[in-house]
């Protein structure tokens, strides 16, 4: 693979549970740009002599999960799983949505197709059933990823290579 480009979502995981299909084109890095501060003299008329940083770029990625299936559900909007049996017979077969505020924070990787994987040390889900509910496309849960200051500390977010497998 060819380390300088990166492309395509091979899979997002939420702490260890891959959360499923993201629909094709939906995921966008949003996030804000750099902000700063450009200082100003009088005697120099066609530009800044100073630029101060204040603060830097972040990403905020938005994207369309569309494997709908129980445990994605409560992976991205919290509530409860609906299970049938008991114990180890024990099968989901539903899920409530939550009944109180959810916040689903945690560490987040998302492996690229190009063979790298970034990590989200804490980031926080914010997500809706959206979409339409009709014959020719399938309903989604609107997603947005917070990425938040780790708690220890350190990098918002990093990519490496994506270990290998074996």
């Amino acid at each position: 693979m060819n380390k300088n480009f990166i492309y395509g979502i091979a899979a997002v995981k939420f702490g260890t549970a891959v959360i499923g299909y993201i629909e094709k084109g939906s995921w966008d890095w949003g996030g804000t740009k750099p902000e700063t501060t450009d200082v100003e003299a009088e005697q120099v008329p066609d530009a800044p002599v100073l630029t101060l940083v204040q603060k830097n770029g972040q990403i905020s990625p938005t994207f369309n999960l569309i494997q709908l299936d129980y445990e994605n559900l409560h992976n991205v909007l919290g509530g409860e799983l609906v299970t049938t049996g008991e114990g180890q017979n024990a099968t989901v077969t539903g899920w409530k949505a939550p009944t109180s505020l959810v916040e689903k924070s945690g560490q987040w990787t998302i492996d690229f197709v190009s063979g790298q994987t970034m990590t989200i040390p804490n980031g926080t889900i914010l997500a809706n059933l959206g979409g339409k509910l009709t014959l020719t496309e399938v309903s989604k849960v609107e997603c947005q990823l917070k990425v938040n200051k780790p708690a220890a500390g350190g990098a918002p977010y990093e990519i490496n290579n994506t270990p290998a497998e074996g």
